[in-house]
């Protein structure tokens, strides 16, 4: 995302930081939560407590392929959160362990890269198996994001239909 959609989010918006190919740039890392902090933006590092805790950002997101349980329970810091991501129960359970407090259930609708989809149904039963508030991620766009409010998450979150906005 360039500067100038950042630039136009507010804060009811949250931001995580990916980068699973390369190094972290430590100066763009700064600079990243040091533009968020600024506008009351939150902001997350995807996969790296310890990346995380570091540069103080507001979290870390553990994606659905991350399977670590107890290592992450060195994290508890105040105004640190644990945001996770799964596809099944296993995985749901599995960020219960990890101490999350919020999870992507996804994918919720259908994407092109990604045929299954879970649908409205299907995400309000897995999220029946966790007490951890739940967020509708995947394949959100301007015609099915009013199915949203048939579901039982507490939010949505999508790279695509946020772009759209801020373009």
């Amino acid at each position: 995302m360039d500067k100038e959609k950042l630039k136009k989010i507010n804060k009811n918006i949250s931001l995580i930081y990916r980068n699973y190919n390369k190094k972290a740039d430590k100066q763009l890392l700064v600079n990243l939560k040091n533009f968020c902090k600024k506008r009351g933006v939150k902001i997350y590092i995807s996969n790296d407590v310890k990346l995380a805790l570091k540069f103080n950002f507001d979290g870390v997101y553990l994606p659905s392929f991350n399977k670590q349980t107890k290592q992450n329970l060195y994290y508890k810091k105040k105004n640190f959160s644990v945001i996770g991501s799964a596809h099944n129960i296993y995985q749901i359970k599995n960020k219960e362990l990890q101490k999350a407090e919020y999870i992507f259930i996804s994918p919720i609708f259908y994407k092109k890269k990604i045929k299954n989809r879970l649908g409205v149904h299907s995400f309000n039963y897995l999220s029946k198996f966790t007490k951890i508030k739940t967020i509708a991620l995947g394949g959100i766009n301007k015609i099915n994001i009013k199915k949203i409010a048939l579901t039982n998450a507490r939010g949505f979150a999508s790279i695509s239909y946020i772009n759209n906005i801020y373009q």
